[in-house]
């Protein structure tokens, strides 16, 4: 393992501390009873002073001013950094009383994490501190924090290197503090949508990771090897199928916060490893379901921002309901001057050379009707929109539309530009169903390795009697991009993929 000249030096000094008797990893259980952001927050100097006479927090130095028989240096905790001042005449780490010279000035580097002990006060440039009387070294930083620019000690540029950023989460949280904030929100989200469902009823529910069939969903899943059953199987792409079985064993509602990985491309709103939220209410349908998802994320953004009103880039966007609704041939009408409603595979591929959009030679006319719309249509829905009615082609999973043939009972949410749930009044026939599996095996022997197997237990299991079901999928990586007004999907993910590191170089 290669160690630049500061990691050397940080280890010289690790071993000067086991040899004065300093225990660089200690496993002490230190009582820390404040957080820096509470004093910053709360401190009123003479006012509330006594309140805050004998403080003890924790946290990792962010930096040092030495000043001779004292220092400053900045303490980052998990809420907020503070100032703290360390005094030779206050602190001794040893009977001579050379703590301070010895393990403080010299043996102590940014990035060090220690315990402190003592009184907040105000210095004279009025800022509020801690005098420290007692500090103890929790854990000793063998490697120096990425260089950063620095402004009287404590303003630091944040880093921008996205390689940096993905692959060393940690030290970007560390020296990036106000990126916490994504991921404090992204779960205050998860919350209020699971506060949303429960509160009507719905029951959260677990289903297999692992599965014999990559089901309910057209994507290119990854596969592994069971070695106790010495078959293969595979990393599931959606929950749905597996949700719609506990419909028909008598649950009228279930969702689940579903990790999903799809075998396929990666840009700022793809990963291969992804969160969907899947639900399915029995004796609903997808306008009922559209009226819900609005409600939904009105709730969201109002529990994150206390308005329905967002700013995403360098667009507002109102989440408040309701949301305008249009067919997707209407939709590629609109943007194209094209009606494609009614033609054949064949009339399709011309409208794809005539707009100059580059399709497979062995996808069916669902997915060139889905290629049209991402080409022509789907970025031009900025405000939050309802594709609805797709055609029956696009939607092997979804119920026949009551009133309109040739399509399907199935929304798509667009919000800027992006398609963020995907619902349908669910198939519930079960030989419907069956023919639509059998046309996806066509699909795929075409070619088209993102079509659908035959999943004969889920046939058995309509076969039973599924009721009258509605279901959703919500993206909740790309609506946490939106929530939280991230450009990529890898800034909401803590630890998205990347091609490995060769440590050996």
């Amino acid at each position: 393992m290669h160690l630049s000249e500061q990691e050397l030096i940080r280890r010289e000094k690790l071993q000067q501390l086991v040899e004065m008797g300093v225990d660089p990893f200690p496993a002490p259980l230190f009582p820390v009873n404040i957080t820096a952001a509470y004093i910053k927050d709360n401190y009123k100097g003479e006012e509330n002073k006594a309140d805050f006479a004998d403080v003890c927090l924790a946290g990792r130095i962010m930096s040092i001013r030495d000043m001779g028989k004292a220092s400053f240096a900045v303490l980052q905790d998990s809420t907020a950094r503070i100032q703290i001042y360390v005094r030779r005449d206050d602190i001794c780490l040893d009977e001579d009383k050379s703590g301070y010279d010895k393990v403080w000035k010299h043996l102590t580097d940014i990035g060090d994490i220690v315990g402190i002990k003592g009184f907040v006060f105000t210095t004279k440039t009025g800022e509020t501190s801690v005098h420290v009387t007692e500090l103890t070294l929790l854990t000793k930083s063998l490697k120096p924090l990425p260089v950063v620019k620095e402004a009287e000690g404590q303003t630091f540029d944040a880093v921008t290197d996205p390689e940096f950023k993905y692959r060393q989460r940690y030290a970007d949280l560390i020296i990036n503090p106000q990126i916490r904030d994504t991921f404090v929100k992204r779960t205050k989200m998860v919350n209020t949508i699971r506060e949303f469902l429960n509160e009507r009823g719905a029951l959260e529910i677990d289903t297999p990771v692992l599965q014999a069939i990559p089901g309910g969903a057209a994507a290119r899943p990854f596969i592994t090897h069971h070695n106790a059953l010495d078959v293969p199987f595979y990393l599931r792409i959606a929950n749905e199928l597996y949700l719609k079985r506990c419909i028909v064993g008598g649950f009228d509602w279930v969702y689940e916060f579903s990790r999903n990985f799809r075998n396929e491309g990666m840009d700022r709103t793809h990963n291969p490893e992804f969160t969907i939220l899947e639900w399915y209410t029995a004796y609903k349908d997808y306008l009922w379901m559209m009226e819900t998802t609005e409600k939904l994320l009105e709730k969201i953004a109002i529990a994150l921002h206390g308005t329905t009103e967002l700013t995403v880039g360098d667009k507002n966007i109102s989440f408040k309901s309701p949301f305008r609704r249009i067919s997707i041939f209407d939709a590629i009408k609109e943007n194209t001057g094209i009606d494609i409603s009614g033609k054949n595979e064949a009339a399709l591929r011309e409208v794809c050379i005539q707009l100059k959009i580059e399709v497979a030679p062995n996808i069916g006319k669902g997915k060139l009707i889905d290629e049209i719309f991402g080409a022509t249509s789907e970025f031009t829905y900025i405000q939050p929109t309802f594709i609805i009615d797709y055609p029956v082609e696009m939607s092997p999973l979804t119920k026949k539309h009551r009133s309109k043939p040739g399509l399907v009972e199935r929304f798509e949410l667009m919000v800027n530009g992006k398609e963020i749930a995907n619902a349908y009044s669910e198939l519930n026939d079960p030989i419907d169903q069956r023919n639509r599996f059998e046309e996806q095996v066509k699909l795929m022997e075409r070619g088209d390795d993102e079509a659908m197997f035959i999943d004969q237990d889920f046939l058995r299991a309509l076969e039973y009697g599924m009721p009258p079901t509605a279901g959703i999928g919500i993206g909740i990586d790309r609506l946490c991009m939106l929530m939280t007004n991230q450009p990529s999907i890898q800034d909401v993910l803590l630890f998205p993929q990347m091609r490995p590191e060769n440590f050996e170089e």
